[in-house]
């Protein structure tokens, strides 16, 4: 059940140039029950005075089910946007309301599927960081896979994206793709793929046999995405998407 509380500041930097990672700790000092993929939502008010509220997916890295006393998420500037200037602004041990957890982009036990295709563009990929746990439970038993596509203009806007690499390096089966649109690193890796994330899925041949898949970001990305799984024959129950879109 959802519950509401007052987070403080407790640690902050900038992943990229307009996306800041934000570490919180309940005032209260109790901890934080959620499964990744979950979000918290954030309320505030206008400069009118009319209460609102905005959605964060929870990017801490637990243990894959226990309550956590970080709360980390990640906020994309928006111009002119009320959130950005309440959080942009937020400054180390100020306060804000917050409830949750809710949603259900999570990782199901049902889900026997030998692959995992998780596509993801901006701070939707951070549902997968805070799932690293439990995708590491999975490949330990074997004759799973991971891939993960998350799609970016350029190097600096991978957030997460050394974490990600580390944790490919030291877990056989779990693959990282940079999907850059814009413009290739400096120094290109071999996982890096040049174009729009959807338009790397032909190179994994998506079948119903073999994948399920999460989508995650952009809702253009998460159409286009979608219809092209569905093309490859992947029933729709074996999607799952959770669309970001950016609010003033």
């Amino acid at each position: 059940m959802a519950e509401h509380f007052t987070l403080r500041l407790a640690d902050s930097r900038m992943l990229a140039p307009t996306v800041r990672h934000l570490v919180f700790e309940r005032v209260d000092g109790q901890p934080l029950a959620f499964i990744p993929g979950q979000f918290l939502q954030i309320h505030f008010h206008y400069d009118d005075g009319t209460a609102t509220k905005r959605s964060y997916s929870v990017a801490t890295v637990g243990d894959g089910g226990s309550p956590v006393q970080r709360i980390e998420i990640a906020v994309s500037y928006v111009d002119g946007g009320a959130a950005t200037k309440l959080l942009s602004g937020l400054e180390m041990g100020g306060t804000i309301e917050a409830s949750g957890p809710y949603g259900r982009f999570c990782l199901q036990d049902a889900d026997t599927h030998p692959r995992y295709l998780l596509l993801a563009t901006g701070t939707g990929v951070t549902p997968y960081r805070a799932m690293l746990p439990q995708f590491e439970k999975l490949l330990a038993q074997g004759n799973r896979e991971v891939v993960l596509l998350y799609g970016a203009r350029n190097e600096t806007e991978l957030l997460y994206g050394e974490e990600f690499e580390a944790f490919a390096q030291t877990h056989p089966g779990f693959t990282f793709h940079g999907c850059l649109s814009r413009q290739p690193r400096a120094v290109p890796r071999p996982h890096d793929r040049q174009g729009h994330v959807q338009s790397v899925l032909a190179e994994l041949a998506p079948s119903a046999q073999r994948d399920i898949a999460y989508l995650c970001g952009n809702p253009n990305m998460v159409d286009a995405a979608f219809n092209a799984l569905k093309e490859f024959a992947l029933p729709i129950p074996q999607i799952r998407r959770e669309k970001y879109i950016s609010s003033r």
